[in-house]
């Protein structure tokens, strides 16, 4: 199972940006998705989820009404639209799969990619 992260970047405060992560190895429609954020000093933080069984979605107080999740079944490609950002979301973004019902728990997750750096600055 392999995932890759990608749509990282440079970008001012209260620009945009799409992280995109690549699923090989298995059918994203039987997965649960998170998207996991790192900043330094801080501890791993689960920033949004969808189901795979009925596509419900979790955001983190933080992001809830920025970010939005989505999933192109069809690619086996999971998506997180950041709109609004903020210094505060600088961070490296991961995203993670497990079976079934997602968790905001990073620990629940038993594959994740090598993340990609966001950076919020003017």
């Amino acid at each position: 199972v392999q995932l890759v992260e990608s749509g990282g970047g440079l970008v001012q405060p209260g620009g945009s940006l799409r992280l995109s992560c690549v699923v090989c190895g298995l059918r994203v429609d039987f997965y649960a998705i998170g998207w996991f954020r790192h900043a330094p000093g801080k501890e791993r933080e689960g920033v949004s989820c969808i189901n795979s069984s009925d596509n419900s979605t979790y955001y983190s107080d933080s992001v809830k009404g920025r970010f939005t999740i989505s999933r192109d079944h069809g690619n086996n490609m999971v998506f997180l639209q950041m709109n609004s950002l903020e210094p505060e979301d600088t961070a490296v973004y991961y995203c993670a799969t497990k079976k079934d019902y997602y968790s905001e728990k990073y620990y629940d997750y038993p594959y994740w990619g090598q993340g990609t750096q966001v950076t919020v600055s003017s």
